[in-house]
């Protein structure tokens, strides 16, 4: 008889990648109706915006939804990027694991190379139907189309038909996908809601969506600027691993480890290469770099202080097209404030990140729900996990009370009428699953989110004092102004005198400094600011006028004593009782990057002012 090893042994044999999510699509994100239709089409949308992007081409993208019967559609999705040569259509589509964005050190929507052939896979197996791409990669040239599935045996495509069409349109992909799922309207989950979402941090992207019942929604470019294009840096040494440093060395060109340590790592000049050595006490080829050696460079790694991994590996999308693309999608609910913030390039693992934060509120936004929270990472929004994210958690941790909103016990997501965004842009999200919908609680990452929202719960809250302050110190000057005059006209009428003067009675009662704004649109940006003394004594002070960082100032009066980047500075001298005019126009800004004058003081005990706040930033 033959041991239970050698029969158990039998049975042990490989399975492909692909066969692995055929029996498990539901780490992919395809485990309900509802959530494969918005994988799908997600999937398809991320990898037409990167293509469109990676050769400069302002994206247009087209999503057409058809019933074809009871909870199966099918999706069609078109783009004007620079389509895909012939032959690698198959293995791009209909080969998990495949693409060009996994070893590249940049920031890009998609990495793993499993997005779009999940969907190829995800539909064959819910429907049986092939996929169709069809692909045109210039002017004069023929469309590619292709009807394939993938062999989940051997991870490899299978061609079902191949042929060549004519198009009109210059280049572009097309990707036709029957699957079984579920379409849904007007909800947070939705197809539309997705899109939504991914205008406002692809402000540069026009996208339209045919609905199953033929209903056409466009969202229009809010700008014809496109993303900074993220270049590829090297690993960073803080970041690294032992095996990969082992894997590196066994694939360098270079003759001795301190040309493998510039040439192959970032942030490592010949000094500090010859230091690290040094310290390793490391020799010879990186060839024969085994296991010892690896674990010296490691500990010598972290004993060199280098420099932070380069940030041109990072594309943000930046305050003004944030704000810009919040604007546009929240028109209808009309909101009073909207502020964003972003913050420099930090590093997690070797890993450069940054976050870009953004709140809106008041107008329509309902007052006794929990907020709304966006979460992008890449420029993708994440639609699902979103107790599991650190972008909730840290919003949870916040003490949200002493900005304005509502938060039951001090902690947990608050409550008011406001929406919260958060961005995450790195070379390498550290996603908490293969599905992609909730970043996992890396310490780095979850601290720069709370500090980029406190900067933006600041100016909320600054907001909302100066609306209270404002309408307050109103009231007050409207009943004193209107009922003064009627005393001293009274008085002096009994007494049979002039009627006196009360300018100084109104100062005594008020006893602030006035200023009010408005903004004008035309010709550029106007905007025009008064100051009134209402104290009894001249003062003197600087006034400060936020400005957006893209705006150029083409008009300014009175002269100011400093144009910044994102300031215009006066020096003030204001005697009791006077007015004073200021005016200044901006050009290179849209009337949405602009809402309100951002207005601060410095001098003065903000508690004398009504209409600006404390300057606290630098010059």
């Amino acid at each position: 008889m033959k041991p239970v090893a050698e029969e158990l042994a039998k049975k042990q044999k490989e399975i492909s990648i692909a066969e692995f999510f055929e029996q498990n699509k539901q780490i992919l994100g395809f485990d309900s109706l509802n959530r494969a239709m918005i994988t799908s089409v997600k999937e398809a949308v991320d990898n037409a915006l990167d293509a469109c992007e990676e050769v400069g081409i302002l994206p247009d993208v087209s999503i057409k939804i058809e019933e074809i019967d009871t909870n199966e559609y099918k999706i069609i999705v078109e783009d004007n990027g620079p389509g895909i040569v012939k032959r690698k259509i198959p293995h791009i589509f209909a080969r998990l694991l495949y693409g060009s964005r996994f070893h590249s050190l940049r920031q890009a929507r998609g990495q793993q190379g499993i997005g779009i052939s999940a969907v190829v896979l995800y539909s064959q197996l819910s429907t049986g139907y092939p996929t169709i791409i069809s692909s045109k990669i210039g002017g004069g040239m023929p469309v590619h189309r292709c009807e394939l599935v993938i062999d989940t045996k051997k991870n490899r495509p299978k061609i079902i038909s191949d042929e060549m069409l004519h198009w009109e349109k210059e280049s572009g992909t097309r990707i036709e996908a029957v699957i079984e799922g579920r379409y849904v309207k007007n909800k947070k989950q939705s197809v539309n809601e997705y899109l939504r979402s991914c205008a406002i941090v692809n402000p540069h992207a026009q996208i339209i969506l045919i609905e199953p019942d033929g209903n056409e929604i466009i969202f229009e470019r809010a700008t014809d600027k496109l993303p900074k294009n993220a270049e590829e840096i090297k690993p960073h040494p803080y970041g690294v691993e032992l095996g990969t440093i082992i894997k590196m060395a066994a694939t360098t060109d270079s003759k001795k480890i301190t040309s493998f340590l510039r040439k192959e790592f970032s942030s490592i000049s010949q000094n500090r290469a010859k230091e690290i050595v040094e310290r390793a006490g490391v020799s010879g080829s990186p060839k024969e770099m085994d296991r010892e050696k690896a674990r010296r460079l490691l500990k010598a790694f972290r004993e060199v202080k280098l420099m932070s991994p380069s940030t041109e590996c990072l594309s943000p999308i930046g305050e003004t097209l944030i704000k810009r693309g919040l604007k546009k999608e929240t028109r209808e609910l009309s909101p009073e404030f909207i502020t964003t913030s972003d913050r420099d390039a930090r590093v997690f693992s070797g890993n450069p990140f940054l976050v870009e934060t953004g709140i809106v509120y008041g107008g329509k936004l309902p007052i006794n729900k929990k907020v709304n929270i966006l979460r992008f990472a890449n420029r993708v929004p994440l639609l699902y996990q979103q107790g599991e994210c650190v972008m909730t958690r840290a919003i949870e941790k916040m003490d949200w009370r002493q900005y304005g909103l509502e938060q039951r016990g001090g902690k947990g997501i608050p409550y008011g009428p406001a929406i919260m965004l958060v961005h995450i842009a790195s070379t390498k999200i550290p996603f908490t699953s293969e599905s992609k919908e909730a970043v996992a609680s890396i310490p780095e990452i979850e601290r720069e989110i709370k500090l980029s929202l406190q900067e933006c719960a600041r100016k909320m809250r600054s907001h909302l004092r100066k609306k209270e302050k404002r309408a307050k110190a109103k009231d007050k000057f409207l009943l004193i102004s209107k009922i003064l005059p009627q005393i001293a006209e009274k008085s002096a009428s009994i007494m049979e005198k002039p009627v006196p003067s009360i300018e100084k009675v109104i100062a005594k009662i008020m006893d602030i400094i006035w200023i009010d704004d408005q903004l004008e649109y035309g010709n550029g940006i106007s905007s025009r600011i008064q100051i009134t003394n209402y104290k009894e004594k001249a003062r003197r002070f600087h006034l400060y006028a936020g400005i957006p960082r893209e705006a150029m100032v083409v008009k300014a009066s009175p002269k100011p004593e400093k144009i910044g980047e994102e300031y215009i500075k006066w020096k003030i001298n204001c005697d009791p009782f006077k007015k004073i005019d200021i005016q200044f126009q901006l050009t290179g800004i849209e009337k949405e990057d602009m809402d309100e004058n951002d207005l601060y003081i410095k001098g003065l005990n903000p508690s004398e002012v009504i209409g600006a706040d404390k300057w606290e930033g630098e010059e």
